[in-house]
């Protein structure tokens, strides 16, 4: 099959779908790819480095009329009839914001697969066009705030004075909350951060900045994505927003909920609050922004002198790095759906990640797909969820997946469906746990009958040391868990020593346990110092 990669023609789009690496990738599983002349311009991707990756350079016909279409956002009116009936079209697509796109790309009897509809499971993570823009554009935000900002973001104490360092609230944790945390924490800022879901004030203290809690209970996300908050918590919300605000020097808003508008989050009143000279970069403005006053794709100034940014194109300002991660994403896509690696695609429906990427086959809309469990709740009961396939952790909320069974879509041309995936379930019932404790109990007694009068003393400071063991290691934060690994390398070193004193006694038992316990604790002393290295090469230059 043919892949075609066309110049993208929405005004400031800088990003293409494809790049020289990426052609590359492609061309080992089997495609032939055609890139239009000039896609990747924008992105400094001469058209020559394509051809030397394996790409023939076409006109814009020719690349359009490949049998896969490979783009960053969907085809304009202009675009459509240059597509041929039956192709498969791989891009943003935006279903549940744009219906009226979708019907017209299931009229020209095309497959459609949305790059940003990838359901939110662990597998699902290397074809998560949404996370890698997000995390550019987290970037690229408070970049954007340091060049309006006029001071430092780091304090400093100099000769002619000290200066304080700038105080940066972020209000939401995802993908491109997390990023522009980092990102103003490695500039030397105070960073503050809130969420809807307390489960990421983990996340956001173990970069360093401050978690501003809202004391108010939220729903356990059950797709992996944003939902809408209670009344409750947005009265809440707002009080602390109306407090913390004025006291920032720079405000960058991240939050979203697919398909929706976005929650208004700062109020004009908290906006005239602020300092003159303050910063706010609202990451939502493209629908309808979560702060007041703010426009799309553009710079305002308010009465006080605060400056909100509107920016909309915040990846397209890397467009380097942008496309090349946007062309990874399409890569691991297209070795998901080419099994064969030959470059034809077989499209799963039956796979929950293909499934909920298949916005239309052959002609026929498949939006919305049948809804996935992601969540950190506990799944349901069997009953409700017969036929069902369970699916892995998703990370940046820090839940866990379960997805749902998929329906099953007539294949077309060039499309295989599979078989129908089998249900798995089951489980160990409750009286198999207690027999299987009252064999140890039993197993225990009878080992204490027959072993010798020293064997209860060392077997109680065995289990002693046990249950002190877990409860201090249990104490410990998940942050010092590597150090600590290190650490043990001196408990390891008494087991050996102790190991090695126990082995050629003439008691084959004994010398089999030393021999394991020698083995063991030296792949534990060997794995510690590995990560040990590794651990402070983090730390060193060059």
């Amino acid at each position: 099959m043919q892949i075609g990669v066309p110049l993208e023609t929405l005004p400031g789009e800088t990003r293409v779908a494809a790049t020289p690496t990426s052609v590359a990738q492609l061309v080992r599983l089997g495609y032939e790819i055609v890139v239009e002349s000039g896609a990747g311009a924008a992105a400094s991707l001469p058209d020559a480095a394509y051809a030397d990756a394996g790409a023939t350079v076409v006109d814009r016909e020719t690349a359009w009329a490949a049998d896969m279409i490979y783009k960053v956002n969907p085809p304009g009116e202009d675009e459509l009839p240059l597509l041929r009936e039956g192709a498969t079209l791989v891009s943003l697509v935006q279903p549940a914001l744009r219906p009226e796109l979708v019907e017209r790309l299931a009229a020209h009897r095309l497959t459609v697969l949305a790059t940003d509809a990838v359901p939110r499971i662990s597998r699902a993570q290397s074809l998560d066009v949404l996370s890698s823009m997000a995390n550019i554009a987290g970037y690229r935000a408070v970049v954007e705030a340091a060049h309006e900002f006029g001071r430092f973001f780091t304090g400093q104490v100099t000769a002619a004075g000290k200066v304080p360092p700038a105080t940066v609230l972020v209000a939401g944790a995802g993908v491109a909350g997390l990023a522009a945390i980092g990102t103003a924490g490695a500039l030397g800022a105070v960073v503050k951060a809130t969420d809807a879901r307390p489960e990421v004030a983990e996340q956001v203290e173990s970069m360093g900045a401050q978690f501003l809690a809202v004391d108010v209970e939220q729903e356990v996300s059950t797709d992996g994505y944003a939902h809408g908050t209670s009344a409750a918590y947005d009265q809440a919300a707002a009080r602390m927003y109306a407090e913390n605000v004025p006291q920032a020097d720079i405000v960058i808003t991240t939050a979203l909920i697919p398909g929706r508008p976005a929650p208004r989050l700062i109020t004009a009143a908290m906006v005239a609050a602020m300092r003159p000279g303050s910063v706010i970069v609202d990451m939502a403005a493209a629908t309808g922004g979560n702060v007041e006053g703010s426009v799309p794709d553009q710079r305002v100034v308010t009465d006080n002198g605060v400056v909100i940014l509107g920016y909309t194109d915040l990846p397209a300002r890397l467009p380097g790095q942008a496309s090349q991660l946007y062309a990874t994403n399409l890569v691991n896509l297209t070795t998901l759906i080419t099994p064969g690696k030959d470059g034809q695609v077989v499209l799963d429906l039956e796979d929950v990640v293909q499934r909920g990427m298949t916005v239309v086959l052959q002609g026929e809309t498949l939006w919305p797909p049948p809804p996935i469990q992601v969540s950190a709740a506990p799944p349901p009961d069997a009953a409700a969820t017969s036929g069902s396939a369970v699916g892995g952790g998703a990370t940046g909320a820090g839940a866990t997946a379960a997805g749902g069974g998929a329906r099953t879509a007539r294949p077309g041309p060039g499309v295989t469906g599979a078989e129908p995936a089998t249900p798995h379930g089951g489980g160990r019932p409750a009286y198999g746990r207690g027999l299987l404790l009252s064999l140890g109990v039993v197993a225990f007694l009878l080992l204490a009958a027959f072993s010798p009068s020293a064997f209860l003393g060392h077997f109680m400071v065995f289990m002693l040391a046990c249950v002190v063991g877990y409860y201090v290691i249990g104490n410990v934060h998940h942050a010092l868990h590597t150090p600590l690994m290190s650490v043990t390398n001196a408990i390891s070193g008494i087991i050996i020593v102790g190991a090695l004193a126990q082995l050629g006694r003439g008691h084959l038992a004994v010398d089999v346990l030393a021999f394991a316990a020698v083995l063991v604790a030296s792949i534990n002393i060997f794995g510690g110092f590995t990560v040990t290295q590794r651990m402070l090469a983090m730390f060193r230059k060059g």
